[in-house]
């Protein structure tokens, strides 16, 4: 039996370059619009490993490029992808969350991430660049099958469309993008250090809100237990208790005698509908501007006062990964809660203020969440919220240590939303970057280097045996 012809090479660069109208935006003259396969092979050779080698699954890799941690294959009883040094590796499984990098170690990879290897260290450079393209990113998701467990196929990534330099462009992009994303990340960390700044002093704020340091106290003013009839002696923790010291006309008390805290109810699934009354769930919970805008629906019938949301109210997390995180609902539509999510309401507002009370447990979230019991899905209860010690001014303390915290804190946002311009814009300096380096926009591009067909054609002929 005779063997096939050999393609001419003709067949073979029709088959590889990118028709003129498929292209998806214009490039410099030397340079050629390719299909990915042509010039980069997607590595397929499996092997049981064997406990030793290094491991890369789709939870090592960062979204966005980078890898997280490097796994072994300890208990591993699948075959696994063999991925050698430059290599660049690629989820395919949820390909929006742009999970790639190239690795300068050998191992094996879950059969989830393509291996695309090239013999020029460079391109494969290019390549793990290329592929966080917000372009790459939405060709991935178009050709992407499945609804939970959406995956691009190897065949579609190897028809992706690659703008193909010079070798010696290659070098020159791939050398600037180096020294203008050294200059990106330097100032991205710079405005980490800041973000962390940020957030000790807020920590150092509350934490004096609650130790009557912010300059606030009275001492002339008499205790709650002095004024109030609705607090006595046995509410009251003895001294020798207390955690921290307070003003002397402070009082420490258990949570539970001042603040309550209501559960929610299992709405079912198939309850949700597109009008109605909103149900507040963790997802929902957003700090202090929690509002119905995301919540699901369940119709009016269902109404039920025990579960109800109000504005003002002080909602909290009880189970799960976010256990301790806090929404204070902040919409004039009434809205309920659902069972995993706790609504800590005051029982005399003579004695709490709410505000204080709200600034008190954010202040405490962290501690509350380490109260947590479970292992895979921890929870909380509100007795053990509610057996929180709890450091209890006079009223009128509470208001303007509230007042304080309010002009303190609202100063600290603000600072904290200029830097989050300023890394914003970083990150978009970043796209702009990479988008003209794909596009032979970055002052780099030589007209004289030659023309990139003929390392189409070197790839061609050697991947075709011609060679």
């Amino acid at each position: 039996m005779s063997k096939a012809k050999p393609k001419s090479m003709e067949q073979l660069l029709e088959e590889a370059l990118v028709p003129k109208d498929e292209q998806p935006y214009e490039v410099p003259g030397n340079w050629v619009w390719v299909k990915l396969g042509a010039i980069f092979e997607q590595e397929k050779e499996q092997i049981q490993p064997t406990g030793v080698e290094k491991y890369i699954g789709l939870e090592h890799l960062l979204s966005g490029g980078g890898i997280a941690e490097i796994g072994n294959t300890q208990g591993v009883k699948s075959k696994k992808v063999i991925f050698k040094k430059g290599d660049v590796l690629y989820g395919k499984l949820r390909p929006y969350l742009n999970k790639h990098t190239m690795v300068d170690f050998e191992g094996v990879a879950s059969t989830d991430i393509l291996v695309f290897r090239s013999p020029y260290l460079v391109l494969n450079k290019l390549l793990d660049i290329f592929l966080g393209l917000p372009y790459v990113i939405r060709y991935a998701n178009e050709n992407s099958n499945g609804i939970n467990l959406p995956r691009v196929s190897p065949k579609a990534m190897l028809n992706l469309p690659f703008p193909l330099p010079p070798v010696p462009e290659q070098k020159r992009i791939a050398d600037k993008i180096e020294r203008l994303f050294a200059k990106i990340d330097e100032a991205k960390r710079l405005i980490e250090e800041v973000k962390e700044s940020i957030e000790r002093r807020r920590a150092v704020i509350l934490e004096k809100a609650f130790k009557g340091q912010l300059g606030t106290n009275d001492p002339s003013e008499k205790s709650i237990l002095e004024t109030s009839d609705d607090l006595s002696e046995k509410d009251v923790i003895p001294k020798e208790q207390w955690p921290y010291e307070v003003p002397g006309n402070w009082v420490w008390v258990k949570f539970g005698v001042v603040a309550k805290l209501f559960n929610g109810y299992a709405f079912k699934s198939t309850d949700y509908s597109d009008e109605g009354i909103p149900i507040i769930r963790i997802s929902d919970l957003n700090g202090m501007e929690t509002t119905p805008e995301t919540a699901v629906r369940v119709p009016r019938e269902l109404y039920n006062e025990k579960f109800l949301v109000r504005k003002g109210d002080l909602l909290i997390a009880m189970s799960g990964a976010t256990t301790g995180k806090i929404g204070i609902y902040n919409s004039d539509e009434i809205a309920m809660q659902n069972q995993r999510v706790g609504n800590i309401k005051t029982i005399n507002d003579n004695i709490l203020y709410a505000a204080y009370r709200n600034y008190f447990v954010i202040s405490s979230s962290t501690e509350i969440s380490k109260l947590a019991y479970g292992g895979a899905q921890p929870n909380i209860s509100g007795a053990l919220i509610e057996s929180l010690p709890f450091p209890l001014p006079p009223l009128n303390e509470q208001k303007r240590i509230a007042e304080k915290l309010d002009n303190l804190l609202e100063k600290l946002e603000n600072e904290k939303q200029l830097v989050l311009a300023v890394e914003e814009k970083l990150d978009l300096l970043k796209q702009s970057v990479l988008q003209k380096a794909f596009r032979g926009e970055l002052g780099t591009n030589d007209p004289n280097d030659g023309h990139a067909m003929e390392l189409v054609k070197e790839a061609l002929l050697s991947s075709s045996g011609q060679r």
